[in-house]
């Protein structure tokens, strides 16, 4: 992609209403722009952000065994009734009415919804288990909206929902969801912690939450270096399990997942025959991330005074090939020589703007692009510049070797 024809309107001031890093950034790397409040337009930058985080959940989703639907964001009022939520949920649920006075809420969540979808499709133990997800907006009507997308009014979450034959089997799915989400925020380089949770309005009897160490974030939680153990609960000095000091930090939760058991599925009747021909209710999981809020987070952990310093895995575009005067022709047709021959992986940036390099080079660390290509004087040794965002490492390549090294990042 040419960078004279992406939408990416970088401000070089800090926005007022911007408190924290990644809101900050998203907006001065031209990511995101406010429509509303806790309401937000991802611009193309900030999309393809987005689309990999989805990408990568997705692959591990789908590794583990579990399937990819489609549930309606608009909800009917009776299913809600149905476990009593409609009343007990508050007023974060955006509750509407139809052209015929019925009601309808904006879905916060899904619990309900793949529930009635389970009590009409599952019937006999022998399609047992099934776990099913989504990544779909949600609607929360916030009392204090804040921090981009951090906690807006709408964001875009994966929810799944598992549904076993008993306890034990939905404690084998539930392992497999914490290990495929072990896998899903490592993939991102994020440094995260496992605490156990309070299951809130979502309900069950276990839960534990994914925090990603930050120092804006909003849980402050205590962990041990030397085991896995982590807690929310910050009275707690003993770890319980090697009695070692704890560490207190703050920290962003991008996931959580819970073991409701029966608690939706014997309110809703959602129940299959088991071998015995006997009926018996369904044993449910659930299991999100915050999409949106991940890339908020990935940010928080990773930037720097210069920008956002985005994992190759996750960043709108790998590569930025950046020729030093726009005015110099041959450093032009190396550029696009170069930008030619490794286009195709979809992953290169082409900075053609005629705009100074000093200009180029702080956009291209605003945006967080991991890998700049500059063309530059050296260019009459036969030499290119290879920089990397994260370490700083600068490396002078010969021209006929750069196309190699750009493939190593982009493969």
């Amino acid at each position: 992609m040419k960078m004279s024809r992406i939408l990416a309107p970088t401000l070089r001031e800090n926005p007022g209403e911007a408190e924290i890093p990644s809101h900050r950034l998203m907006l001065r790397a031209g990511m995101i722009r406010k429509l509303a409040a806790g309401v937000y337009s991802l611009l193309p930058l900030g999309l393809r952000v987005i689309q990999k985080i989805s990408t990568i959940i997705r692959e591990e989703m789908n590794n583990s065994g579990a399937q990819e639907v489609l549930l309606p964001a608009l909800l009917p009022a009776e299913l809600w009734k149905e476990t009593e939520r409609w009343d007990v949920y508050g007023k974060e649920l955006f509750r509407i009415k139809d052209r015929h006075e019925r009601d309808f809420c904006l879905g916060p969540t899904h619990e309900e919804i793949i529930t009635d979808l389970a009590r009409r499709e599952i019937k006999s133990y022998k399609q047992l288990p099934v776990n099913l997800y989504q990544i779909q907006t949600k609607f929360r009507d916030e009392i204090r909206p804040r921090f981009g997308l951090m906690r807006g009014k709408e964001f875009l979450m994966k929810d799944s929902y598992s549904f076993d034959p008993d306890e034990e089997s939905m404690k084998k799915t539930y392992q497999v969801m914490y290990d495929a989400y072990c896998r899903i925020f490592s993939r991102m380089d994020l440094k995260y912690k496992i605490a156990e949770a309070d299951s809130g309005e979502i309900g069950g009897n276990f839960s534990q939450e994914f925090i990603v160490l930050a120092d804006t974030g909003e849980d402050e939680i205590l962990y041990c270096e030397k085991c896995s153990y982590a807690a929310l609960d910050t009275s707690v000095s003993q770890c319980p399990h090697c009695k070692t000091e704890l560490i207190k930090c703050r920290g962003i939760e991008v996931g959580q997942i819970f073991q409701l058991g029966t608690k939706y599925s014997e309110k809703m009747n959602a129940v299959y025959l088991d071998e015995n021909n006997k009926t018996k209710p369904l044993v449910m999981g659930c299991y999100g991330i915050g999409v949106s809020r991940t890339a908020a987070a990935v940010i928080e952990q990773s930037h720097d005074k210069d920008g956002i310093i985005w994992p190759e895995a996750i960043a709108p575009y790998i590569v930025d090939i950046i020729p030093a005067n726009h005015e110099d022709s041959e450093q032009i047709k190396a550029a696009i020589d170069l930008y030619d021959n490794c286009k195709k992986c979809g992953e290169i940036v082409l900075d053609d703007r005629p705009e100074r390099i000093g200009v180029k080079l702080k956009d291209a660390d605003l945006i967080g692009f991991p890998i700049k290509v500059i063309v530059g004087k050296s260019l009459k040794e036969g030499k290119i510049e290879i920089k990397n965002r994260k370490t700083g490492e600068t490396q002078l390549v010969g021209i006929d070797q750069t196309v190699e090294e750009i493939k190593k990042h982009v493969r």
